[in-house]
């Protein structure tokens, strides 16, 4: 019997005979399930939220720690030899709610200040001492994958993670509400910026836009007039008339719109460029 006679007789997993039986889907590789999920949403059998959602869950156990850590030169420390009134300056800078803190040097992890900790000594300065409020640190590696980190923040009840590399130092932290992000998309709290970071503005008439924005939102934005009824979303504009998935680089040009691709990955667009008012008209 040939490997794949044996591989086409094993049962699929449950979570894929679902998807199967009510998306007549018929794909047989991780890869081609993916592929199906976007045939889905391109023919609106799924909205674009819940698709990106699915593929977020399938991707979730092949990605790494260091593809969505907040890098060092990011990172807001506490030192650990601040005294009160300094720590209070530094977060009312800040508006975060967790700080890895460090000594003088930056060279030597201490723990974790938790902002709400330092309510008791509101009133009674004299009296704070770092070492009494300073958590362990939950610690893990840039390898890490993030099903694994997902299993210790559940089992630590932790909220915050730093991450080091080979030789055991900081390079970064990573949060609970990064890894959801991974699967359920961006989470806005009360300290995000309300504008909305969909379609940014680079330059005159050059923008920075999601692949995921609506063609509408495009539209009311750009004041552009492509059609909304054919295709949810820029990245579905985008590769229906290119007819693929395009790569790093590659441009359209639709109705004096120029559209180039920053981010993609094998299966879809994830950023684009968008240049408008281009003065194409030529004379003889």
């Amino acid at each position: 019997m040939k490997n794949s006679d044996i591989a086409s007789s094993q049962p699929r997993p449950r979570w894929k005979r679902w998807l199967i039986d009510h998306l007549d889907l018929d794909s047989q590789t991780h890869g081609q399930l993916l592929d199906d999920l976007q045939r889905a949403n391109d023919r609106k059998i799924l909205h674009t939220d819940e698709v990106k959602m699915i593929q977020g869950v399938l991707e979730f156990g092949s990605r790494q720690v260091r593809e969505i850590m907040i890098p060092r030169s990011q990172i807001s420390f506490i030192d650990h030899d601040a005294d009160f009134q300094q720590i209070l300056t530094a977060i009312a800078e800040t508006e975060h709610s967790r700080y890895p803190v460090m000594n003088k040097n930056k060279d030597e992890l201490i723990g974790i200040l938790i902002a709400k900790d330092l309510l008791k000594y509101i009133g009674r300065a004299a009296s704070f001492a770092m070492h009494d409020i300073v958590r362990p640190a939950l610690l893990v590696p840039e390898s890490q994958r993030l099903n694994r980190l997902l299993a210790e923040f559940r089992n630590s009840r932790s909220h915050m993670a730093v991450v080091l590399d080979e030789y055991a130092g900081v390079t970064g932290l990573v949060t609970f509400e990064d890894v959801l992000e991974q699967i359920v998309g961006d989470i806005d709290d009360e300290h995000d910026d309300e504008e909305d970071l969909n379609i940014r503005l680079q330059a005159p008439n050059l923008y920075l836009v999601d692949a995921t924005t609506t063609v509408s939102e495009l539209n009311a934005v750009l004041g552009t007039h492509f059609m909304v009824e054919d295709y949810d979303t820029v990245a579905g504009l985008v590769m229906h008339a290119m007819g693929k998935i395009p790569s790093i680089g590659e441009e359209l040009i639709l109705d004096e719109v120029l559209f180039r691709i920053v981010e993609s990955d094998s299966r879809r667009i994830l950023l684009l460029e968008v240049q408008t008012n281009l003065n194409l008209s030529t004379t003889d």
